[in-house]
């Protein structure tokens, strides 16, 4: 009987693990690995302050200028479809539909110029945004790129938010094919080198 891995790494604002997906997912296009050979980093974010966060952590601890470069990045957005941000449908939706989409589009121009700012000393990155729910785009930027670890903010909702809204990182942790590394915010940090400490802690079964 194959044994099962488990891995946790723990960072003083990051968690990550691991876990089996339970069916195989269709990705998006069937994607090949990096023609750089190297394997992927997938990394999600949208307009918030925590994902920004995430995006400044990820290019301290993995891409920092002058550093050599283990993963080909790959940024990845994802953008709601107009019609579920208006939600259900009245008088005037069919008009609402356009200027919503034109809205959203521009909001993911926005993130993904913010994101190139931040990476700008990249040489192996690129750059998608994908419609849909966060949680699905996310999963199936990995299976697509055969990401070996996916790393996003965490928004810090309490109980009732995440029961309401529904957690991406969550979701991304039990089904995403890949270590899953979540950044958490702490309300008071600084950018020095005790506050990017780390640790690294597997189990096998």
């Amino acid at each position: 009987m194959a044994a099962e891995a488990e891995s946790l790494i723990t960072v003083e604002h990051a968690e990550a693990s691991t876990a089996p997906v339970p069916a195989k997912m269709e990705s998006a296009g069937g994607g090949k690995p990096a023609a750089s050979g190297k394997p992927a980093m997938v990394l999600g974010i949208d307009d918030s302050e925590h994902s920004y966060y995430a995006l400044e952590w990820t290019m301290h601890h993995f891409f920092a200028p002058g550093q050599t470069q283990q993963y080909h990045l790959v940024v990845v957005s994802a953008k709601p479809p107009a019609a579920a941000v208006i939600g259900i449908a009245g008088i005037g939706t069919a008009e609402l539909l356009p200027r919503v989409e034109l809205d959203l589009k521009r909001a993911s121009a926005r993130v993904i110029e913010k994101a190139k700012e931040h990476c700008s000393h990249v040489t192996d990155v690129s750059y998608e945004v994908k419609e849909g729910d966060a949680r699905n785009v996310l999963c199936e930027a990995v299976e697509r790129h055969h990401a070996d670890m996916l790393v996003m903010g965490s928004h810090g909702y309490g109980a009732f938010k995440r029961a309401v809204l529904g957690s991406v990182s969550d979701y991304c942790t039990h089904h995403a094919h890949c270590t899953v590394m979540i950044v958490k915010k702490q309300k008071h940090h600084k950018k020095s080198s005790e506050h990017w400490g780390w640790g690294f802690h597997s189990k096998e079964a």
